[in-house]
């Protein structure tokens, strides 16, 4: 299979592909709505956790591209202010939940009863933190989590404080690099005492997400999640790289197919007007979901010109697509789908050579291309603005 379609597992396309040669177009629409809505409401639980002090909820708000003042955000201080895991979901996916668990070796979670109070079997993965190397609380917490066969990740926090501290006292002979280098071996080496077998240590700055280790980290994430899982985890990232809003365009992709062939199965079913009204809601839907996971809707276009300094106005500047800034809603799309069927036509072909599950449903052909070729167009109109405003919120003051 194209590995463009990887989203779905082989056992989902050998249903549908069952079921559409067995002409049950009811049973094979109904694989494919199911198989679309198990995407967008996989339910994801992210759990932060490690010693008092290390940072935990700042890296809770800004996974959730939030910042420590805003409402609904983790509670941050100086001293432990996590008492019971706390669950935090995310503003726009609330099926992607992150936890701010209590720190490590307060009274109250000690490491010998740690996973058991906070309810280990809720969550996804873990993620370890610490300000400063690992210490044997870190060290039994990993080990407790691998023998329940659960993930887990070191995160060193705070390597943005510990660069301005070197370069302060290292004025002439000042290297970032080496000092990173020099904190991530540190790490690994304590925690290979301890006993933990080739672990791996990402550096970040809770306060500068996008730099140092952050991209490694997702990637890493990225490759061992499950697949469903997967998704929703790169669509609920906060767009604060360039390669973010790549992945991010690369999931989207993956997923079009699902929605034109489920397109493509309606069209096949003899009731005048069903076809075009499936159409209108995939299209109306997957869009709107496409502004959102580009954060080219409104208030997130407020808060990203708020973080960066900037007027709202001058990112819209950059925005070329003339769709990203309209309401989307069933009358756009109905004047978009009039225009949009010769467009559809060019990609029939193609798809009835290279879609797995079509066959020679010829009577949805048209339906397919026409709902395949527009939402691959708009997501590449939407991904390049995406990138235009990203750059023009990132560039310094003349």
């Amino acid at each position: 299979m194209d590995s463009s379609f990887d989203i779905i597992t082989e056992e989902e396309v050998q249903e549908i592909k069952a079921a559409l040669q067995d002409g049950d177009l009811c049973k094979a629409t109904e694989k494919l709505s199911e198989s679309l809505k198990e995407i967008e409401n996989a339910p994801l639980n992210i759990a932060i956790t490690g010693e008092s002090g290390t940072g935990k909820s700042t890296f809770v708000n800004a996974i959730r591209g939030m910042d420590d003042e805003e409402e609904g955000s983790a509670r941050t201080g100086v001293v432990e202010t996590t008492k019971e895991p706390m669950p935090y979901p995310h503003l726009q996916y609330p099926n992607v939940t992150v936890w701010d668990l209590p720190g490590i070796g307060t009274p109250n979670f000690v490491a010998d009863n740690y996973l058991q109070s906070v309810e280990f079997s809720r969550y996804d993965f873990f993620i370890i933190m610490s300000s400063e190397r690992f210490k044997q609380n870190d060290i039994l917490l990993a080990k407790a989590i691998q023998a329940m066969d659960k993930k887990f990740y070191f995160v060193r926090s705070k390597v943005d404080s510990d660069l301005l501290a070197s370069q302060k006292r290292r004025k002439k002979t000042y290297n970032e690099q080496n000092i990173l280098n020099e904190i991530r071996d540190h790490c690994i080496q304590s925690l290979k005492e301890g006993g933990i077998a080739e672990p791996q240590v990402f550096l970040l700055s809770c306060l500068d997400l996008d730099k140092y280790d952050f991209l490694g980290m997702q990637e890493t994430l990225e490759k061992e999640l499950p697949k469903h899982k997967r998704h929703i985890f790169l669509i609920s990232l906060p767009n604060i790289s360039l390669p973010v809003l790549q992945k991010k365009r690369e999931a989207l992709r993956s997923g079009i197919w699902k929605m034109a062939t489920l397109s493509c199965a309606v069209a096949t079913v003899p009731i005048p007007g069903l076809s075009v009204a499936c159409d209108i809601g995939i299209l109306v839907k997957a869009m709107i979901n496409y502004r959102k996971a580009f954060g080219l809707d409104e208030p997130s276009l407020e808060k990203l010109a708020n973080k960066f300094g900037k007027e709202v106005s001058e990112l819209k500047s950059v925005i070329k697509s003339p769709l990203v800034l309209q309401e989307i809603n069933k009358e756009l799309v109905a004047s978009l789908l009039a225009r949009g069927a010769a467009g559809g036509l060019m990609v029939v072909e193609y798809a009835a050579s290279n879609i797995p599950v079509l066959g020679s449903m010829a009577a949805g052909g048209i339906s397919f291309a026409t709902t395949y070729w527009m939402l691959c167009g708009f997501l590449k109109e939407i991904a390049e603005d995406a990138d235009r405003v990203l750059r023009k919120a990132l560039e310094s003051p003349v």
